[in-house]
């Protein structure tokens, strides 16, 4: 069988059309991309259920203290204290020299594979993650945090140890509220929650852990009707720096849940559960429209005109690519029923233009979540990357991508000579992809400050994505380009290591309340990022 395709790599080639015969595209090997919402920190934890609300749980950070004994408050660990933190964990700790390191080290990314890390701890609930937390501040132990591994910077290893939370993945439903561990990988989140009849506004990358996306703000494909990931948060477990659980909500250290919800995964501790509230998950129909490139200038000012205008049930997202040939796509979904979505997409037409091909679908709402991250040919088993590690199956048929990444979150429509400019630098030598996600709607009705994802008023997001040769320089040279046109703002999950000015790009007016929740929960700074907030 031939590896499938991620959703770029799916949607360029026409996707809906392709899969709803079953076929599956892309060449054995084909890279899997990341996709909307992928998680540029990907620093967060996962399982556990929700806990009583405000309750405060000191960690188990003393149970490896028999191998650090008389080292004083820091030093180099000694194999005894590696092998007593490996006998305190219900997880696992691999190592270099074990069969499993190799696998356990890498990120999704490759280009960080050189990358070796002292140990890999799975942990298999918060206890084990305060016990990780205590070593690495007992002993001075670098720490990076990783759920789904798709840090855009590679910020989710280091030399030191990595805390993966993979294993705690639960997905459990009731009374409109579900309750998810934060390495659930996002194809799981969907496919669970359907067999309740109920969703959550996520992203469409289906190897991305849940706690990355929703600690960083979380667009995805019905955000406008139902809002970011971070704003159907109801409750986030977290364990601090001094190891305690704190169970964080709007009544319940309320600071640290609002930056919770957009300050991005890695800064103030490991997030190891959400409580989300879910909405119905009903039939609803996707489409995918192409232009021929000669209209590429006039298809995007049309799109970005209809995209915020249209009611909140339509998403959509365009695609500028020049990646295996050059092509103009719009592809999205409607909350809804096909006649319905025709008419709107008739609207888009009728100033862009009929599309030279279009396919338009109504399915199931998991379907869909399928369909979008390339999986519509797949069983949800086979959406996964193949392996026998936590958030992996035997089964799995997604593989890793070698790629560069940059964002802007565009605040005004593009003029025509900004429209002309983002065209050029698509056309360059090279492959790579322009991807603009619409927002507004439910995403615009919360205030700038009232979580710390500060974009409410931004009309779509932008990432310049781009693999093989020169792919670094492509998206440094297209950034640059923009930035007259669409000024300094950046989506945290597009986590972009060559960024200046990210503080303010990423956060805005609430980056100065963000350092001083810092301050208070983790003031000797053991969560350590370049981009640290």
């Amino acid at each position: 069988m031939r590896t499938p395709p991620d959703r770029r790599a799916f949607l360029r080639t026409g996707g809906l059309a392709a899969l709803a015969f079953g076929a599956t595209l892309g060449a054995p090997g084909t890279p899997a991309l990341g996709a909307t919402g992928t998680s540029g920190r990907d620093a967060s934890g996962a399982g556990g259920g929700a806990g009583t609300a405000g309750r405060d749980t000191a960690g188990a950070s003393g149970r490896a203290a028999a191998g650090a004994a008389g080292k004083g408050a820091a030093g180099a660990p000694r194999p005894a204290d590696w092998r007593a933190l490996a006998e305190g964990l219900k997880g696992s700790l691999v190592r270099p020299g074990d069969a499993a390191y190799d696998r356990a080290r890498r990120l999704f990314n490759p280009a960080f594979d050189a990358v070796r890390p002292a140990g890999v701890a799975y942990c298999a609930d918060p206890s084990d993650v305060a016990e990780c937390v205590g070593f690495a501040r007992r002993l001075g132990v670098p720490l990076a945090v990783r759920s789904g591994g798709h840090s855009y910077a590679g910020w989710s290893t280091g030399t030191g140890l990595v805390l993966d939370v993979s294993r705690m993945s639960t997905v459990r439903h009731a009374s409109g509220r579900a309750v998810v561990g934060a390495g659930a990988r996002l194809v799981d989140v969907y496919d669970r929650l359907a067999a309740s009849g109920v969703s959550v506004p996520a992203g469409t990358c289906a190897t991305v852990g849940v706690s990355g996306l929703a600690l960083g703000g979380g667009i995805g494909v019905v955000s406008r009707k139902y809002g970011l990931t971070c704003d159907v948060m109801e409750s986030v477990r977290i364990v601090t720096a001094d190891g305690r659980l704190l169970t964080c909500d709007a009544n319940h250290h309320p600071d640290l849940y609002w930056a919770s919800r957009g300050g991005g995964g890695g800064n103030l501790g490991v997030a190891v559960s959400f409580e989300f509230r879910t909405h119905p998950a009903r039939e609803v129909t996707v489409f995918f429209l192409h232009w021929p490139w000669s209209r590429a200038v006039g298809t995007l000012r049309a799109w970005q005109a209809w995209a915020p205008s249209v009611p909140d049930a339509m998403w959509s997202g365009m695609h500028l690519s020049r990646d295996g040939g050059m092509d103009v796509q719009v592809v999205g979904l409607y909350l809804g029923g096909r006649a319905e979505c025709e008419r709107l997409l008739d609207r888009l037409a009728d100033a862009a233009g009929s599309p030279s091909s279009s396919q338009v679908r109504q399915t199931s709402y998991r379907q869909a979540m399928l369909t979008m991250a390339g999986c519509g040919s797949l069983s949800v088993d086979r959406c996964h990357l193949g392996g026998s590690l936590p958030g992996q199956t035997r089964g799995g048929r997604l593989s890793r991508d070698t790629f560069k990444a940059a964002s802007h979150m565009a605040y005004r429509p593009l003029s025509e000579a900004g429209a002309r400019t983002l065209v050029a630098q698509v056309a360059r030598a090279g492959d790579h992809t322009v991807l603009l996600d619409a927002l507004g709607g439910a995403v615009a009705r919360v205030r700038p400050d009232a979580t710390a994802f500060p974009h409410r008023a931004a009309l779509y997001s932008v990432q310049y994505y781009a693999h093989h040769a020169g792919a670094a320089t492509w998206t440094r040279t297209a950034r640059a380009a923009m930035r007259p046109h669409f000024g300094d703002h950046a989506y945290v999950n597009y986590i972009d290591a060559g960024l200046s000015g990210w503080r303010s790009a990423y956060y805005g007016p609430n980056a100065a309340r963000l350092a001083r929740v810092k301050a208070a929960y983790d003031p000797g700074r053991l969560f350590r990022l370049p981009q640290g907030i």
